[in-house]
């Protein structure tokens, strides 16, 4: 099945606790994180228990273990690592135990950045580490993270590189290295954030949003992710896992729109079925670019009706 991408949620590495209870928010993808939410006397600390957290996961996987409370379908598990440390932080993590789906790199500046992380998660593949690839290759996927101006400029070739199967936008970090001031309406990131879609967009991959720093303010991060979507970014970055559903919710289609959907696949069908190659719906002629809205909005569908068959499950659990 094809994976969404709604709510990344990032946990930070040297808190088990929270690392423990990240696969069972019911994000989409969790990101176990050796970078920004560590301080630099905790590196060791967290690369242990980052370690530890995906052996857990996968004896959890092994024994056919609920993942959490809340979730569907298992989470895609992400390890964020430090830009100028990463091969200690690979290291540590991907020496003989279990792997993550993929590695997330911030701050890239250029697809050199990439390619640099991608050759060193090839020799640990090559030396029995590593995960088993992507769609786009059999490489260890990597999610860039997009955040200053280098980046920006060099958004398109960055999500054009092999290893590279999403790009995730970080506004904060970009303000700072303009010197812009962050307002409400984003204004002065809004650029940037249409350039990084964009540039997913021309690649075929997943563009995941910034993170919305205003944890207890629910209707701006309502209104902000449906902004989002509106742009074309299939996610957004989460900080806090009361985000998760807000985001999830915005990312789903409503029953208009699945409904919408299913008539479009079913003429489509029918379509192939008589050798027609265009076709009507509502009135409306449909053609390739409609039918890939299509299945996007179905297999959205799916994975919200994967979140509410594990809340249903966990419901039934505690009867």
């Amino acid at each position: 099945m094809t994976r969404t991408r709604r709510s990344v949620l990032f946990s930070p590495g040297d808190r088990p606790d929270m690392l423990r209870k990240a696969s069972g928010s019911g994000a989409d993808v969790v990101v176990f994180d050796l970078e920004d939410a560590v301080a630099p006397s905790r590196k060791d600390d967290a690369r242990e228990a980052v370690a530890d957290a995906l052996n857990r996961i996968d004896r959890d996987h092994d024994h056919d273990r609920d993942p959490g409370p809340d979730s569907g379908a298992d989470p895609e598990v992400l390890v964020r690592v430090t830009p100028d440390e990463w091969d200690t932080d690979l290291d540590a993590v991907l020496a003989g135990g279990p792997s993550p789906d993929g590695v997330m790199l911030p701050k890239t500046s250029a697809a050199a950045d990439v390619e640099a992380l991608a050759r060193g998660l090839d020799e640990r593949s090559e030396e029995g580490e590593g995960v088993e690839g992507s769609d786009r290759g059999r490489r260890t996927p990597v999610v860039a993270l997009i955040e200053s101006a280098q980046g920006v400029l060099n958004a398109p070739a960055i999500a054009d590189s092999a290893p590279v199967d999403a790009v995730c936008f970080g506004a904060e970090d970009l303000a700072a290295d303009l010197g812009a001031e962050r307002s409400p309406e984003g204004t002065e990131v809004l650029y940037a954030r249409e350039r990084v879609v964009l540039a997913a967009a021309g690649a075929g991959i997943d563009a995941i949003d910034t993170v919305f720093t205003a944890i207890g303010e629910t209707d701006r991060l309502r209104e902000g992710t449906a902004f989002a979507r509106g742009l074309g970014y299939d996610g957004k970055m989460a900080i806090h896992p009361a985000q998760v559903p807000v985001i999830n919710e915005a990312f789903t289609p409503d029953a208009d729109r699945i409904e919408w959907a299913r008539r479009v696949l079913n003429a489509r069908n029918e379509a192939d079925a008589e050798e027609r190659g265009v076709f009507r719906v509502d009135g409306e002629m449909v053609d390739a670019p409609l039918i890939a809205q299509a299945e996007r909005v179905v297999t959205l569908a799916r994975a919200a009706e994967e979140d509410r068959a594990g809340s249903d499950r966990t419901g039934s659990d505690d009867a």
